[in-house]
Order: structure tokens, then C-alpha cells, then sequence
């Protein structure tokens, strides 16, 4: 199994088997903590190669940089299966967070793994924003 695209975005959607991603970032600014923000997701592909067909257990943790969990893990089956003829397959994630609301400044981490493996990591930076004047 591969880890081909793994970010965190304004939007994203699946349709059709295509990953549709809008406004990739990895640092928010803000004038005070705790830090809001309205809405964001997080997106993925993982690519199968014909052994790993069946069941996989999916999942996906948001923590502080002192590893306290901020939101709920995401935790997932996947089901993968190959049609006749095809090597390798992909299977797309997204996963749309409402309302987020960090804490403190510093660096967030988001943490994939797929069957207890660690495939994937993102941080986020987040940061104050000053005041002009």
C-alpha cells in the first residue's frame, strides 16, 4: 500500500473516482487563541497492490505538539476490491472537519495510519497573527 496524496484543504469531495481538492494549506494565522476555524478537510488517496485486497481498519488523529488529542480519531473501514484485470487500485478519503477550534498556537500534527501502520503525517503551523498600528 502507498500513500499518494495526503493534505489538509478548504474542501474536498469524491465523485466518480476522482479526488476533487480545493485550497491545500498546512499554517493558519490568528489574533488570539483559542483559534476557529469555519470549516477544512482532510483528503487522501492510498493505491492497493492485488495482495492487500479486503479489509483495512483506517484511521486519523489531530494532536498538539505535546500529543493531546484536539479532535474526536477518525476511525474507518476500508473495504478493497479488485475488478478483472487491474494490478493496482486506488481508494480515496476525505474527511470535512466543521468548526475547528485549536487551543493554543504552536505545530499541530495530523497522523494517518492504515491497518496500525503509520503511513502519513501533515503539520499545521499555527501562529499570531499581530496587530498593525
Amino acid at each position: 500500500m502507498q500513500l499518494e496524496i495526503f493534505t489538509l484543504c478548504d474542501a474536498a469531495t469524491e465523485h466518480a473516482g476522482k479526488l476533487n481538492i480545493i485550497g491545500t494549506f498546512d499554517s493558519l494565522r490568528a489574533l488570539e487563541a483559542p483559534i476557529s476555524h469555519p470549516q477544512c478537510a482532510i483528503a487522501g488517496r492510498l493505491r492497493f497492490e492485488e495482495i492487500e485486497e479486503g479489509e483495512h481498519r483506517v484511521s486519523l488523529t489531530f494532536a498538539d505538539e505535546d500529543g493531546n488529542i484536539v479532535m474526536p480519531k477518525f476511525d474507518s473501514a476500508l473495504t478493497v476490491n479488485f475488478p478483472p484485470g487491474q494490478r493496482t487500485v486506488t481508494s480515496h478519503f476525505v474527511m470535512v472537519i466543521q468548526q475547528v477550534r485549536l487551543p493554543k498556537f504552536g505545530e499541530y500534527t495530523i497522523d494517518l495510519a492504515v491497518d496500525g501502520r503509520q503511513l502519513g503525517s501533515i503539520p499545521l503551523y499555527v501562529t499570531k497573527l499581530e496587530r498593525a498600528g
